[in-house]
């Protein structure tokens, strides 16, 4: 890494919900905190769930968000590379963000190793055990049939069946895993005690969980929860030596 310069993560922004007014001063927050940290980035990772619904039809992608577009754009351009993992409210991107904005798309989970540390970096659905039902859908969510018979709904039909199917996600309906349940219930903890198995991880990224976590695996093991923008607008930064878990704004 560079003399001075940071690595950042985030996830779980979910804009678009629960409110257009609500959504968009989360985003103008979003924008101020990529704004305070473009100095000292030398990369952005935005580990999912970005927004509550994503799809990209052949010329069509989702009115809104428009600021975060532009400028993760402007972060692209000025040389700073940025890097989207899909999550399960967004898993639907496909060459938009890589074309038009310069952003590497990770489908998977992705092990990094950088100033000696090896960081496992994911959105962390479906992972771990537990969760058969979600693992279910996701296979039907990415099945390329019913991704092809999607694509044949009219964009505002589409869309509608998406957005009334997102007044259920648990960032609306007030379930947003607010409680710890303790290591051995965490179900990305579970991933990350068996995943060491297959050989050293320094620090263990996630979101999906929703509550900011910082928790440690082994001595020389840490797992971290990015948390989500709802409530606690929190991030990690990582210096080369050492990752933080962080809050924007208070």
């Amino acid at each position: 890494m560079d003399a001075g310069k940071k690595i950042y993560f985030a996830s779980d922004f979910h804009l678009g919900v629960p409110t257009h007014d609500q959504s968009l001063a989360r985003e103008k927050k979003i924008i101020r905190w990529l704004d305070s940290i473009k100095n000292t980035a030398q990369e952005i990772y935005l580990v999912g769930d970005i927004f509550d619904f994503w799809w990209e039809y052949k010329y069509t992608i989702p009115k809104g968000q428009t600021r975060l577009l532009g400028k993760i754009a402007e972060l692209t351009d000025s040389g700073i590379p940025v890097h989207f993992f899909t999550g399960n409210h967004d898993l639907w991107m496909k060459d938009y963000f890589v074309t038009e904005l310069g952003v590497t798309v990770n489908k998977e989970p992705i092990k990094r190793v950088i100033n000696g540390k090896t960081l496992f970096i994911g959105h962390g659905d479906g992972l771990g055990p537990g969760d058969n039902w979600y693992k279910f859908l996701k296979k039907c969510f990415t099945s390329p049939f019913l991704i092809w018979c999607f694509n044949r709904l009219h964009p505002n039909f589409g869309f509608y069946i998406a957005r009334r199917s997102s007044k259920r996600s648990r960032v609306i309906t007030g379930d947003s895993d607010k409680e710890f349940l303790g290591k051995e219930n965490e179900w990305l903890y579970s991933f990350c005690k068996d995943e060491l198995k297959n050989g050293h991880v320094d620090y263990f990224i996630f979101g999906h969980r929703h509550l900011p976590l910082n928790l440690e695996v082994s001595p020389t093991s840490t797992y971290i929860n990015l948390g989500e923008w709802i409530n606690y607008c929190t991030y990690a930064q990582f210096d080369g030596n050492t990752l933080e878990l962080k809050t924007f704004e208070g």
